[in-house]
């Protein structure tokens, strides 16, 4: 009896070992919703493959391309890498690996945004690294890093606004709050993988010459003269020119445990919840205040008029930090609020005055903040209204927003003209956002394991070990 029930264990173990083995990605099944979104980012990409290679945008309408100065960065292909490893399309970003080794220089005599080329070049291509671990790659971006630290060579330690790639020159002393210290996050990041604290370093000394030059309020304004560090306005807000400042404040406190960042990320939201928000029974805005006063009756010098409600759409990022912090209650009102104004219109006005209930600018650029929020908050919460929201945003962008051949902005939401141009974060953090809401319920991508930069590209927590992210930071 005991030598039967020993042949049947050995036959039992040898048939499984037989069986043909899955892979994770094979065991998981995407939703519909994932598999047309993920197959909406190949038609497009493949666009861009036609028509626009070797550039930096692919112009839908026109079938062309346009780069952003006078010679591509190849802004694109490192945009759009980190959303197809998230994807699975490993074939597509192994192209773009081999493009980046063998075919990119940085050694280009050309004045860059350095703010601009920081989110979408420096986080790409250490997002790259971070997936291949290619000693390739991080050569690649340590040389463009040490290119750019030329831009913070100021009186103040703030970066210029413009940086030349070849020469280190630099131009553009008028900057706003977040081109002045959004650089935490992926400097930081490049010291942790070289070793080197120098990155970090200079762009928290970016960060204190601002945090050090903050009102009685706590509150700081959001445009700045590097090289005499005065403020060149009194107001202070969380819209397009700061939005990424305080997202960094967060977001270095929680990749790295930086206490100074904690510091100021805690004094700046205490003043922004007391001073910025405009809340009533149905909405909760961010709008503008003077740092010094949060009076509201704010006079814009360039028109004239009052700006205190006007909001930009790319502040939609901000309900995705509140829940992150623990603050769902305003997180959740205020992604409501935002809701809302997509529902009135279809999509979303780039700039909006929520009192005059009209838009300033009526472009929607095909941006990802509300989606990215509402993402965030389906996360945190579980709640289906929020994936709700996403498949109604998707829903919106196929029908205004897709092309024959891929995606564009559109002129004007109250007549939704199309407009010739598609931004290369539709690649990166759009179609990434609008995927990880439908791939949710998988369990294939967990936030809870990534902190991402404000250009979507992710970092895994356990990639950066305290000990060494202290040392090679020079964190105390």
């Amino acid at each position: 009896m005991k030598k039967r029930n020993y042949l049947l264990l050995v036959f039992a173990l040898v048939f499984v070992a037989c069986q043909p083995k899955q892979s994770k990605k094979e065991e998981v099944k995407i939703s519909p919703l994932a598999e047309e979104v993920k197959k909406e980012f190949v038609r497009t990409w493949d666009a861009y493959k036609k028509y626009a290679w070797g550039h930096d945008v692919l112009l839908p309408l026109s079938k062309s391309h346009q780069d952003w100065y006078e010679e591509s960065l190849h802004i694109s292909p490192i945009d759009a890498y980190s959303t197809m490893k998230v994807m699975g399309l490993d074939e597509q970003a192994k192209e773009v690996e081999d493009y980046l080794i063998d075919s990119i220089s940085w050694d280009k005599d050309l004045y860059v945004k350095t703010f601009e080329v920081n989110i979408r070049i420096m986080g790409g291509l250490l997002a790259m690294y971070e997936y291949t671990y290619d000693p390739k790659i991080l050569l690649k971006a340590e040389d463009f890093g040490k290119r750019m630290l030329k831009a913070f060579d100021s009186p103040t330690g703030l970066p210029y606004y413009w940086v030349n790639l070849k020469t280190g020159e630099t131009k553009g002393a008028k900057i706003n709050l977040a081109e002045a210290a959004s650089y935490m996050m992926e400097l930081g990041i490049l010291s942790y993988y070289t070793g080197n604290p120098i990155y970090y370093q200079t762009a928290k000394k970016a960060n204190m010459a601002i945090w050090e030059r903050r009102s009685d309020l706590n509150l700081v304004a959001d445009l700045i003269d590097v090289e005499t560090g005065e403020w060149l306005n009194d107001h202070s807000n969380i819209c397009a020119g700061a939005d990424s400042y305080y997202e960094y404040l967060y977001k270095s406190m929680l990749l790295f445990g930086d206490k100074d960042s904690q510091k100021m990320w805690d004094k700046s939201i205490e003043a922004i919840n007391t001073y910025v928000a405009e809340e009533d029974e149905k909405s909760l805005w961010y709008g503008r205040v003077n740092m010094h006063t949060a009076a509201r009756d704010c006079i814009d010098p360039h028109s004239g008029r009052q700006f205190a409600s006007v909001v930009t759409l790319y502040d939609a990022f901000f309900q995705s930090i509140l829940a992150l912090d623990g603050d769902l209650r305003r997180a959740e009102k205020t992604q409501d609020t935002w809701n809302n104004l997509w529902n009135k219109y279809g999509l979303e006005p780039m700039i909006y005055d929520y009192k005059a209930g009209e838009p300033t600018y009526p472009v929607y650029d095909l941006n990802p903040e509300i989606i990215e929020s509402a993402y965030y908050l389906y996360h945190i919460t579980g709640k289906p209204k929020y994936y709700d929201m996403v498949e109604k945003y998707w829903s919106d962008i196929k029908k205004y927003c897709r092309t024959e051949v891929a995606f564009s902005s559109v002129e004007d939401v109250r007549t939704m003209k199309k407009k010739d141009y598609m931004p290369t974060f539709f690649f990166a953090e759009t179609f990434k956002y609008l995927y990880l809401t439908f791939t949710e319920e998988t369990g294939e991508f967990n936030l809870d394991d990534y902190v991402f930069n404000t250009e979507a590209h992710p970092f895994a927590k356990k990639s950066f070990e305290p000990e060494k992210v202290k040392k090679n930071l020079g964190l105390k």
